[in-house]
């Protein structure tokens, strides 16, 4: 039997990363890794890396340094420790990572670390960097995750059915961390999907870096959309819930916009990024849709699913930026009125195009970031109004803060916290919405007497 080791795995950045690093820890099971919660009782540390800004790199070396003096403390009692830098930071700065951060034992790219195994076994005699785009997919290779794995992961899930982009933004480095974009069979997808079910999993997030351009090969051998997709995975007994991200708004099609509309699992929740509310920004961003595009797509994706919410991203202070093209970015945001969206302030990645452009100061960058936030929240704010006094059915997956307590999400992923029964968890109630958070919601179970008794039971009133 293998002698059980155990093995620390850290993400950063987007969901595709949580996504690889649960199945980092799935390949790794078979040769007795057990994961931890502490990187300080780990025998094998994994940091699993994002590379769409700068700060986000910087916090790996950050933490690379914290970690070199962890492994030396190990060393000094006789215990071996191995660091791993894997995902995109790993790819797009192999050999600067070694240099920069000699306590690495291994280097793997996102889309090679299903050699994970044999490498690690190659790390025992030496520095060990992957950083090749292989010719056969990994997910061929991949281990299934136990049951008890997918259990302890809870009742959501995350599944990847399609990488890299062909899109070639002029600020993004996807295309060269990723590659060019690759489509998982639907057969692939729905096996896997039918397997969390199994596992007692009730919500799937079909993800990618760009979603929406999933092209994967039917059981006949022909191209199919993200639309008939979803329409499958929606047949699967057990799965109560469907979402997708993250989107482009080139790639939204009529088959995913009528899934929107007759899909009832599918969320009326879509992540659809614009950047900017500039034609001129969109055009030097290589972006290849216009504001007026994006708006008419909004009102369709609208007359499909009337409860839908959107949610983007926006990058304030690229090059060339003037203050019109920023002010069309807040009269767009106004216009959707966005329920969310994360902002940024524009960040130069090496060999991308946009780095060789004249910079914004970066005290117009700020200035400018600060008010793009101050209207998300006011737009998020309003959301959030508009919710209180509805009903909307929650999915509950884990205990809430408080005695009694239990917490999940709703239809458009915010957390709602209400008093209720743990038997609850991973199943769908309806919630009436009485308080707002900052970011959050409560409320109480809309048939809550049914539950009382339950509830009396689980606190020991």
């Amino acid at each position: 039997m293998t002698p059980s080791r155990k093995l620390y795995v850290k993400s950063y950045g987007c969901q595709m990363n949580v996504y690889d690093s649960h199945r980092m820890a799935d390949a790794l099971a078979p040769e007795g890794f057990v994961e931890t919660a502490t990187a300080a009782d780990a025998d094998l540390i994994v940091l699993n890396t994002c590379h769409i800004r700068e700060k986000a790199a910087e916090k790996v070396y950050s933490e690379l340094g914290r970690l070199r003096e962890l492994k030396d403390d190990a060393a000094s009692g006789g215990r071996r420790v191995t660091i791993a830098v894997a995902g995109c930071v790993a790819q797009a700065e192999g050999a600067e990572i070694l240099r920069r951060a000699p306590a690495v034992d291994l280097v793997v790219g996102p889309q090679s670390y299903h050699r994970l195994p044999a490498m690690l076994k190659q790390a025992e005699h030496g520095v060990v960097i992957d950083t090749d785009f292989p010719v056969e997919t990994k997910f061929e290779h991949l281990p299934a995750p136990s049951p008890a794995a997918t259990r302890k992961r809870g009742v959501s899930a995350f599944v990847t059915v399609q990488e890299g982009c062909d899109k070639f933004c002029t600020f993004c480095v996807v295309p060269y961390t990723r590659g060019s974009e690759f489509s998982r069979p639907i057969a692939k997808i729905v096996a896997e999907a039918q397997r969390l079910a199994d596992s007692g999993v009730r919500e799937i997030t079909l993800i990618g870096q760009n979603v929406n351009a999933y092209h994967g090969d039917d059981e006949s051998g022909r191209a199919s959309s993200l639309g008939q997709l979803l329409y499958r995975i929606a047949d699967i007994p057990g799965i109560a819930r469907l979402r997708y991200t993250t989107s482009h708004p080139r790639d939204m099609d009529d088959s995913l916009i009528a899934a929107h509309r007759d899909l009832p699992a599918l969320m009326p929740q879509l992540h659809l990024p614009v950047q900017s509310g500039s034609d001129r920004m969109l055009e030097a961003m290589n972006r290849r849709h216009t504001r007026a595009d994006y708006l008419a797509l909004v009102d369709r994706l609208r007359i499909a699913q009337p409860k839908i919410a959107f949610t983007s991203d926006f990058i304030v202070g690229f090059p060339g930026e003037t203050d019109e093209d920023f002010e069309d970015t807040l009269r767009l945001m106004s216009e959707v009125g966005f329920a969310g969206a994360y902002s940024f302030k524009y960040s130069p990645r090496t060999g991308t195009p946009a780095a060789e452009k004249d910079q914004i100061p970066e005290t117009i960058k700020d200035e400018r970031l600060q008010r793009l936030q101050r209207e998300i929240v006011r737009l998020q704010d309003l959301f959030l109004a508009n919710c209180r006094g509805q009903t909307l059915d929650v999915l509950f997956d884990r205990p809430g803060r408080r005695p009694g307590q239990i917490a999940g999400r709703s239809p458009y992923l915010q957390p709602v916290h209400v008093m209720g029964p743990p038997t609850l968890i991973g199943t769908i109630a309806p919630v009436t919405i009485t308080e707002l958070g900052t970011n959050s919601l409560s409320g109480v179970l809309a048939d809550a007497p049914r539950h009382a008794h339950s509830l009396r039971e689980s606190v020991g009133a």
